[in-house]
């Protein structure tokens, strides 16, 4: 009798997550059931409880899994080459309006999906946003430092309360987006954003 290889296994874990980011980042937590993702990632349940004791700790390995992509993209964006920092953080935010769409996001807008519902659930997941969150804002604080030192870029405050306020800004934008089914907040908060940066408006 054969075994499953620990590549196999991996694939299967790992198609698991991915189908539960994309499932509910357009449905929610609370309204996707584990019979849903099975069926949708074609992977049996017993497969399921191998990997995962509960449906929430797989929300939390989903989450784990959801920042660890979204920080290797963002160290991506930010350390392109041929680039003022300013740049790049305008960059990020251009991608931040693509990835955050009115409709499908395709799994990328998955914090923004889920925050405000899932940190009232369950802790285990409430801990994994925290943790996923104070990466971005950490990398955002590091990059305003970076443009502050080059001279692309200059602020009012510390880097550190500058990308939390950044952060904020552009997650409220995206509730906003998607409550009046309009772009029109990512085209303010890209105004507050130069206004508060220092960059010049065009």
């Amino acid at each position: 009798m054969s075994t499953k290889t620990e590549s196999e296994t991996s694939d299967a874990r790992q198609k698991l997550l991915h189908t539960g980011q994309t499932v509910m980042a357009a449905k929610g937590y609370a309204a996707v059931g584990l019979n849903e993702i099975l069926v949708t990632a074609g992977v049996p349940k017993g497969s399921f409880y191998h990997y995962f004791g509960s449906k929430d700790a797989f929300g939390e390995a989903m989450l784990d899994s959801y920042f660890e992509d979204y920080l290797a993209d963002l160290d991506a964006t930010l350390s392109q080459p041929g680039l003022t920092m300013a740049q790049r953080l305008l960059n990020y935010w251009t991608i931040w309006q693509q990835t955050q769409s009115l409709y499908d996001c395709q799994g990328k807008c998955l914090a923004v999906k889920l925050a405000a519902e899932v940190a009232d659930l369950s802790e285990a997941m409430r801990l994994a946003l925290k943790r996923g969150t104070h990466g971005i804002v950490t990398r955002l604080a590091q990059a305003i430092e970076t443009g502050i030192t080059e001279g692309s870029l200059k602020i009012d405050n510390d880097a550190d309360t500058m990308a939390q306020n950044l952060y904020q800004l552009w997650l409220g934008a995206s509730v906003m987006v998607k409550i009046q089914r309009d772009k029109q907040p990512f085209e303010v908060s890209l105004t507050t954003t130069r206004q508060l940066l220092h960059l010049p408006s065009h």
